[in-house]
């Protein structure tokens, strides 16, 4: 695990992966506007979820009939359980993803959702 030390704290590396999601009710939709209006290729489809490349990002459009979110920034992280306990530690509340997946979302002190995942 990547870490670094100050002091008595340890920190987790985080780093921004060119990945973001939204969460909409409808795919159909989506898949209309963000394929046919914007033009983006669809790289991957399934019940619950679109993946567009939008070029510089990959955007994913998760299946949410409960809560639209908009725009959730993903980082890259080496070790997600200590990612998980240091952002808990830091008073970071986990938001689940809804019906897109078992995984959680993160909001930081200021309300704002994020997703990390872990990759070496």
């Amino acid at each position: 695990m990547s870490t670094t030390t100050t002091g008595s704290e340890s920190r987790v590396a985080f780093r921004s992966n060119c990945e973001i999601a939204i969460h909409v009710p409808d795919l159909g939709q989506a898949e209309s506007f963000y394929a046919g209006v914007l033009g983006f290729p669809l790289v991957a489809k399934s019940a619950d979820q679109l993946e567009f490349d939008t070029g510089a990002l990959r955007l994913y459009v998760n299946r949410d009939p409960e809560v639209v979110r908009p725009y959730i920034p993903s980082l890259d992280v080496p070790d997600y359980a200590a990612a998980r306990r240091y952002l808990e530690a830091a008073g970071c509340k986990v938001v689940s993803a809804g019906a897109h997946s078992a995984a959680v979302y993160f909001q930081d002190p200021f309300g704002l959702v994020f997703d990390i995942i872990e990759r070496p």
